[in-house]
């Protein structure tokens, strides 16, 4: 099994390199045709991993090579393929695999094509060492290729200009001194990789303090002996990776950079910010849960903020008009959902409803990114409607995500999101269920409110000498199997309790028969409404906020993103900024460089008026030599008469 473990991991690197070389060429459909082929190697060696862990319940392990032994410092690059690490392989290469066939026709036009697939591959390889890694720094070390690779996708088109921001807030108080009237991906691309760089400081002091007081960093080594260090230092090592995980899933109030990154590439949003990158926060929860099992409180306190950002990103997605920013809304609520059952030991259901969302959200971003291509990239849901008829195909494979994505039985997103309710409830966090299920309601409404917005009522496209079309067969024919996956996932439901169970704690919570149908009646009736408000409303009316709504209070924070943008313009950047201009002036310029250029000065004359000591001039030397020995002899005698 070891060579097909190698097989998954380097085959995406592989593809990295081909693209990378051709990279300064002119496009060469090769290069989208061999990574994707590469990525479905890997695909297929995930695949024979997994049912190899499944049937024999064994682990595989290799030891790559060492990487740094100093003292008593031994960190080897390791892989490892368990239940969980298998999981998300075959999750992150399922999806990529799509995804880079899917871009195959999206970026068809693009003058960076084969740079393009260089970089998706590579990020890729990155995600497989980050879920691979049988130790926290090679984790680390993914993570921060997770980081840099969705830099370099999240700003691929650094070229163009600023566009505006705020298409979709209404009277912002703040209209006249905004810095929000414009960005660039450039632009969002920084904000995402500074963003992810404060919570890597505070990941980078847990995996610290987790060395200093073990003496390494491999996991089962760390967790043997976790148990042993007092409370408070398990508490700080948990609250520090979680800042890491911060970070990279978008919680509070690390996640205004999620919505921004929708300028890259939509495939891009479909791999990194649904299905991968933005798991990758969750995924060190779960890896870590014998630490959180521990601290339970931590465990809470994590709980409690994943229901916050679960039900503040789905209000958001109420109002937005960005079909991008609307997708990338509901993932962050539904990764607010795995911290949910993350943070009170539902380690496993975190990881089914991780796999089964990010099949139905990829689809979504693929599907959106084929609306955008077929209006000549128009990102408005109110300048769209009524594509059903023009794009059947894309039309019926969203609305089956957003059925799943509102988890309707027998979608897979009912079986996942139901289970995380249930744990909520039975563990008696009563006010986090209560949260999640009104979020459940809005994740309804909002999901419809966009596929009726986008496929149906009037045609509001032509104004811009729209003519929509129908993706490639070859891209529709990519998205199918994560439709298909996005309808039938759930249904897989117990084989995989009885694959992760053997390395996830099971679950332990108290839910009488009588009350968990009473619990799925009461969760399935609030999506169904949802659905049926949506559709009804729209029909009725066309639209779904009158004039009049858009002028209150609520809405205008809702629309402007709760203010977070301008707090963090106001309060964070521009002092920031201030500060820096006047270290540069008063300090930088007049003390550093006044010093650091005083020393130059005073060495430069004293090595100037010391030439005169080798010009070669006998009188000039005769005269030195007679100084000099003068001054010995004074010395000479001052030290005499001292003595």
């Amino acid at each position: 099994m070891e060579k097909y473990l190698y097989i998954a991991l380097f085959a995406p690197l592989l593809g990295s390199l081909i693209a990378g070389s051709l990279a300064m060429r002119p496009k060469m459909v090769f290069t989208g045709i061999i990574t994707s082929l590469l990525l479905g190697v890997s695909m297929v060696a995930s695949l024979i991993l997994l049912q190899y862990i499944y049937t024999t319940d064994s682990i595989v392990h290799v030891k790559l090579l060492d990487w740094i032994a100093i003292g008593n410092m031994s960190i080897p690059f390791g892989f490892v393929v368990d239940q969980v690490s298998v999981t998300m392989m075959v999750v992150v290469t399922i999806v990529s695999t799509m995804v880079h066939i899917h871009s195959m026709g999206y970026m068809v036009h693009d003058n960076s094509y084969n740079r393009y697939f260089s970089y998706l591959s590579a990020f890729v390889f990155s995600m497989m060492i980050l879920v691979m890694s049988d130790n926290f720094a090679g984790l680390f070390i993914g993570w921060e290729g997770v980081g840099l690779c969705s830099w370099l996708l999240i700003g691929f088109w650094y070229h163009r200009e600023d566009k505006p921001l705020t298409k979709d807030i209404y009277n912002s108080p703040f209209s006249t001194l905004s810095p929000f009237s414009s960005i660039s991906p450039a632009y969002a691309a920084n904000e995402a990789f500074i963003s992810n760089r404060v919570g890597d400081l505070g990941m980078l002091v847990g995996i610290f303090l987790i060395y200093w007081n073990l003496g390494s960093l491999q996991y089962d080594e760390v967790f043997a002996n976790i148990s042993n260090l007092d409370s408070s230092v398990i508490v700080a090592i948990g609250i520090f990776l979680f800042i890491g995980a911060m970070g990279k899933s978008a919680q509070f109030p690390l996640n205004q950079w999620l919505a921004n990154a929708m300028e890259g590439p939509t495939p891009v949003s479909a791999l990194i910010h649904a299905a991968t990158m933005v798991t990758a926060g969750v995924y060190l929860v779960i890896r870590a849960n014998e630490i959180y099992t521990i601290v339970p409180e931590v465990g809470y306190f994590i709980a409690t903020l994943g229901a916050a950002v679960a039900i503040g990103a789905a209000l958001m997605a109420l109002v937005a008009t960005n079909i991008k920013k609307i997708i990338a809304f509901s993932t962050l609520s539904q990764l607010g959902y795995m911290f949910v059952a993350a943070g009170l030991g539902a380690y496993w259901v975190a990881l089914f409803h991780l796999a089964t969302h990010a099949f139905f959200k990829s689809v979504l971003f693929l599907g959106a990114g084929n609306v955008m291509h077929a209006l000549n990239d128009e990102i408005n849901i109110k300048k769209m409607g009524g594509l059903h008829k023009y794009m059947k195909g894309t039309s019926i494979i969203m609305t089956l995500a957003s059925i799943a994505l509102a988890g309707i039985f027998p979608f897979s997103g009912f079986f996942s999101k139901d289970l995380i309710l249930e744990v909520a409830f039975g563990t008696h966090s009563y006010i986090l269920w209560a949260i999640l299920w009104i979020t459940a309601g809005l994740t309804a409404f909002y999901s419809f409110r966009l596929i009726m917005y986008v496929f149906h009522g009037k045609e509001n496209f032509h104004e811009k000498g729209n003519h929509p079309h129908e993706a490639q067969s070859y891209v529709i024919a990519a998205m199918t199997p994560l439709a298909i996956l996005a309808v039938v996932a759930g249904f897989f439901k117990e084989p995989f309790i009885e694959m992760a169970t053997k390395l996830l704690p099971e679950l332990h919570i108290h839910v009488s028969n009588g009350t968990f149908w009473v619990l799925l009646v009461v969760t399935l009736g609030i999506a169904l409404s949802g659905i049926a408000f949506a559709v009804f409303k729209f029909k009725k009316d066309g639209t779904f906020f009158s004039e009049k709504l858009k002028n209150r209070p609520c809405y205008k924070i809702l629309a402007n993103q709760y203010f977070m943008p301008h707090f963090i313009a106001y309060v964070i950047n521009r002092p920031y900024l201030a500060l820096s201009r006047f270290s540069w002036k008063k300090i930088d310029l007049k003390i550093v460089d006044a010093i650091v250029d005083g020393i130059a000065k005073v060495i430069y004359k004293s090595g100037d008026k010391s030439r005169v000591m080798q010009s070669g001039n006998l009188s000039t030397s005769l005269r030195l030599m007679v100084l000099g020995i003068t001054v010995l002899l004074v010395l000479l005698v001052a030290l005499g008469i001292a003595k």
